[in-house]
């Protein structure tokens, strides 16, 4: 099970792509624990200069701007 955090303060991008990584996962059949981070001191331990950010398991793959559909399913590829 990968553990995916969503980085952002509620944002419509935020939501958007929380929404996405839940929809993809489902879609694909990949089993994830899905948490959204939205305090700012929580949100600062990670290197990122724009939310939203995801980060799979404690290793930040994306920030700023809700990322496209084909990349998020590449995070959840079986080689992935």
């Amino acid at each position: 099970m990968k553990h995916v955090k969503i980085l952002g303060t509620g944002c419509r991008n935020c939501q958007a792509t929380l929404n996405l990584v839940e929809e993809v996962a489902r879609a694909q059949g990949v089993e994830i624990r899905l948490e959204k981070v939205d305090q700012i001191q929580d949100i600062m331990r990670y290197p990122i200069m724009a939310t939203p950010g995801v980060v799979i398991d404690e290793v930040v793959v994306h920030s700023g701007g809700v990322p496209d559909r084909k990349t998020v399913e590449g995070w959840f590829a079986p080689s992935a």
